[in-house]
């Protein structure tokens, strides 16, 4: 039996709005959550057409003109914008019947690098209760008929296998939040014999270590500990229509162990260091979890995973940032301080969740409202642009 995925109404309009549009074809993200029962899509996002390219010139007899590096350069971008809790479910594609036969192995081959580049990036693995289904969607634009598949993205040789795609109205409108704030103070040494003062590796050698850290740490949700098995929504249910009840946040502590504990163990290094790195700041972090009988470990593991990535996701951005506009250069980061960018949420219509993005203090509102037509195919209204952090070194 395949699995089935609870689709957004929205998700369809979206859809219907694209396949309008006449062109041979258009490529996509679908955007939404895993569960162990059923998946659910939320968004589904528009490749961003390529500046350079002439349109006109795709010829709708051939699909070998999709740019597979600029789909997945897209999707490592909008895996930055999502918070804990939500991925990149699969990849879909509209196109013209005569191009259906080989929509599908383009669309194969686009899962596996799409899965492939946003999981290079990540800090944690994927454990033995993550699925590791992801959905490739073909649309026919004259027809509308749709087609789901799936491919196991940890079997190079998996083959596809029929799944169910269902709408469903106000899918998200009650999702369940956990919110937490983590004070990082992290010092990652330089060390001497490092060939060119690798900042970039070292940086994402000492996030590693204390990725581990996170990892092992203990979540207090609304100040209790919780069994991982145990449904996170308890006391009565809440009553259907009533949108107040909707928004169901929960404050969520991180306790991070000290020490290992004296029955470890444990050996010290001593390395010649020419320098080092500090991060300090606190760190605004949350994740969204369904209201489908959510368990407690899916909600902590989908909050691990959102603290981690949006710590390294930052000092990604700052490096990039600084190669485009400065080079990495050892001297100019001596006794530098340099902030990492902020971390702001917007909402998405109709629904509870928000979507994430980061930036510099001196970037102006109209290139985060620009990021997100480009990236995610969504107008922002400046007032909706919620900055959580104060700007902290």
């Amino acid at each position: 039996m395949g699995r089935t995925y609870i689709v957004e109404e929205a998700v369809g309009k979206y859809l219907s709005d694209l396949s309008a549009k006449q062109k041979p074809y258009v490529t996509g993200l679908l955007i939404g959550q895993c569960s162990s029962q059923r998946d659910y899509v939320i968004r589904a996002v528009r490749t961003p057409p390529k500046e350079e390219r002439n349109e006109s010139t795709v010829t709708p007899s051939k699909l070998t003109s999709i740019d597979e590096e600029w789909v997945t350069a897209h999707a490592s971008q909008v895996s930055r914008m999502l918070p804990g809790g939500l991925l990149v479910l699969g990849v879909f594609i509209i196109a013209a019947p005569e191009l259906a036969k080989d929509s599908q192995n383009v669309l194969r081959k686009l899962i596996f690098s799409v899965e492939k580049s946003v999981m290079k990036r990540r800090l944690w693995k994927a454990g033995e209760d993550d699925i590791s289904d992801r959905a490739a969607l073909q649309v026919c634009c004259t027809t509308k008929k749709i087609v789901c598949r799936t491919y196991d993205v940890q079997d190079p040789k998996s083959s596809a296998k029929p799944a169910d795609w269902k709408y469903q109205s106000a899918l998200s409108a009650c999702w369940l939040a956990l919110d937490c704030t983590v004070n990082v103070n992290i010092h990652i040494p330089l060390l001497a014999t490092s060939p060119n003062h690798d900042l970039e590796k070292n940086t994402k050698n000492g996030l590693n270590r204390w990725s581990k850290q996170i990892e092992d740490s203990v979540f207090l949700i609304n100040g209790q500990v919780k069994d991982n098995d145990t449904e996170l929504l308890e006391g009565p249910k809440k009553l259907r229509g009533n949108t107040q009840s909707c928004a169901q946040f929960s404050d969520v502590k991180v306790l991070t162990q000290l020490s290992q504990g004296s029955s470890r163990r444990s050996t010290a290094t001593v390395q010649v260091c020419s320098g080092s790195i500090n991060l300090k700041g606190a760190v605004k972090c949350r994740a969204y979890i369904h209201n489908n009988k959510p368990k407690v470990k899916e909600a902590i593991q989908a909050l691990k995973r959102d603290i981690i990535n949006s710590l390294s996701d930052r000092c990604e951005i700052l490096f990039e940032d600084l190669i485009i506009n400065e080079g990495l250069d050892k001297k100019s980061f001596e006794r530098e301080y340099r902030v990492l960018p902020q971390r702001l949420f917007v909402p998405v219509a109709g629904s509870s969740v928000m979507l994430s993005d980061y930036k510099f203090r001196d970037e102006a509102t109209g290139e985060i409202q620009e990021h997100f037509v480009e990236m995610l195919d969504q107008a922002v209204q400046a007032e909706d642009i919620h900055i959580a952090e104060e700007a902290s070194t």
